[in-house]
């Protein structure tokens, strides 16, 4: 070989060297994930808004428990193993070695402070809370959880039950929830802070603007899915926006699409459309406890008490023309308040009110009001599915038949902050969305449809509070029962006796509408949940 071939060699040896130094020592480049959805968290308190993508959002951050996977089945989260030790109470062991975010050892004792912090005066959670009647802690990584009666739904429920760091709490005065109303703007130190366990820590967050996540280098799994490190969240109300920024690469995910952008979407070249049956029924309740309803024109009473004038409203409402012009075809109509993927669904109990504007003015004739009356509606803006455009559509059924709809169509901040308890259920007349935690039906009679109960915790989100002692007696059965026949029996019988006293106007199931760059890999889930473990970019 030639001096010249010699030296040639060594250069390209050493140049070689050199570069595979510097790529070994190079950090790999960080994935950065941009997603956007129509409304933001309302806060970063867990127990504070009892919200779908709120607890979603959150549910990267905080760990319950038992935590779902991206088929909804249920997994270890902060749990190991869990079993039933009697028909009321379930021994839990703990998983070893998780840190809170600041560095604090997570054990028994958080949990135990948890499940009494989600039953403080401001929580959102306290229905869910409620159905366990006791934490015993054995030591720092055994606990004993007691229920009231059998429950054979509650470990679902506690997928929603995210932990929270005691000493934390207890050094920033956050020992008790923060109330919706306070939106994640004010109030307690954990509405604008965390410091959960989960696999994601909030870097920055400015509400309405943009919230930002990277990955917690010293969580527990180290097996997730994801290879992201970075997140970045940004609310963006109006659809053809998060559309366009989603087209033209700005973002990676976006959700809810407008179902009539499915095919535009479909044919973009670099980007698709998810879609599929989301398990969350759209509906419209009236308040039927009041004297007289807060914002009418009927006063002295209620016109919601009569159950003519709730089929007179049930009659007025044209489900297909709202699949149709509103939904594009892609709603299901629905005569239940639980969706065909939630457990204790019967097709046979699944039949919507029939469309018949006559009927409807017949019966506001015979109730008293042959012209009618007006009422106000609450909808949120940014919450679901077209709820605007279905809010307006419900409102010119209506007029048709006489009833004048006064629509307060707001972001859902307000609305929740308003409608909720802690806003002392001011509504008359609105639009809510329900998708049960524990994919149960008993979840739903709990929350919606048993009497408002302060004490027990239950029917917090029975806004109007429809009430009917039998239902409640059989909303007990269904809570217990383990034979699934009679269980079964039970919901079918409180089906019927809800639909016959038109307790609610269900409307339909929304569907599950998302856009994604091509390249990015995630998890649509049936609860409509982003989980970042499952988001894999390119």
């Amino acid at each position: 070989m030639s001096i010249k071939s010699l030296l040639t060699t060594n250069v390209s040896i050493l140049a070689l060297t050199i570069a595979t130094t510097v790529a070994l020592t190079m950090p790999v480049q960080a994935k950065t994930f941009k997603y956007a959805f129509q409304g933001d968290a309302q806060s970063l308190d867990p127990h504070s808004l009892n919200e779908t993508f709120t607890l979603g959002l959150l549910g990267n951050v905080y760990e319950p428990l038992i935590d779902y996977d991206k088929d909804m089945k249920k997994i270890p989260g902060l749990a190991t193993k869990w079993e039933a030790t009697s028909p009321t109470t379930w021994a839990f062991e703990l998983r070893k070695g998780v840190k809170f975010h600041n560095g604090n050892p997570f054990t028994a004792d958080d949990v135990i402070f948890t499940w009494k912090r989600m039953l403080s005066e401001g929580s959102d959670q306290k229905a869910r809370a409620a159905l366990i009647k006791d934490i015993k802690k054995v030591d720092d990584f055994h606990i004993i959880v007691e229920t009231p009666v059998p429950n054979p739904t509650v470990l679902n429920e506690m997928t929603q039950m995210y932990v929270m760091d005691k000493e934390w709490a207890e050094k920033h005065n956050a020992v008790k929830s923060s109330s919706p109303k306070d939106a994640g703007r004010d109030g307690s130190y954990a509405t604008t802070h965390e410091n959960g366990t989960g696999p994601f820590i909030v870097e920055s967050r400015q509400p309405d603007v943009k919230t930002v996540l990277v990955r917690y280098k010293d969580h527990w799994n180290k097996d997730i899915a994801t290879n992201i490190d970075r997140v970045e969240f940004t609310p963006i109300k109006q659809a053809a926006t998060r559309v366009a920024a989603l087209l033209s690469g700005q973002i990676d995910l976006v959700f809810p699409v407008p179902v009539q952008d499915w095919n535009r979407l479909t044919k973009a070249p670099s980007v698709k459309a998810l879609n599929g049956p989301e398990a969350r029924t759209i509906f419209l309740g009236m308040d039927q406890s009041r004297d007289e309803l807060l914002h009418s024109s009927v006063k002295g009473k209620n016109p919601f008490k009569d159950v003519r004038v709730r089929k007179a409203f049930a009659h007025a409402i044209n489900l297909d023309a709202i699949k149709k012009a509103i939904m594009r075809g892609a709603s299901t109509p629905s005569g239940l308040m639980w969706a065909p993927q939630i457990q204790g669904y019967n097709a046979a109990s699944n039949t919507p009110y029939k469309y018949d504007p006559e009927t409807s003015k017949k019966l506001l004739k015979e109730a008293g009001y042959p012209d009618g009356f007006t009422v106000t509606m609450d909808c949120p803006n940014n919450r679901y599915v077209n709820d605007e455009k279905i809010c307006q559509a419900v409102a010119s059924m209506l007029a048709k038949v006489g009833v004048k709809i006064d629509l307060l169509a707001q972001p859902k901040s307000k609305y929740f902050a308003k409608v909720l308890a802690q806003g002392g259920y001011d509504t008359s007349f609105y639009l809510l969305g329900w998708t049960p935690a524990s994919m149960d039906v008993y979840n739903v009679f709990n929350s919606l449809i048993v009497c408002q109960n302060k004490e027990k915790k239950a029917g917090s989100f029975n806004l109007g509070n429809y009430c009917n002692k039998k239902v409640d007696e059989l909303t007990k059965i269904i809570a217990s029962e383990t034979d699934v026949a009679k269980r079964q029996a039970a919901i079918d019988e409180a089906a019927k006796i809800i639909q016959d006293e038109v307790g609610y106007l269900p409307l339909h199931q929304q569907p599950l509408s998302w856009g994604v760059r091509d390249g990015v890999k995630v998890a649509q889930r049936a609860d409509n949940v982003l989980d970042y473990r499952d988001v894999v970019m390119p």
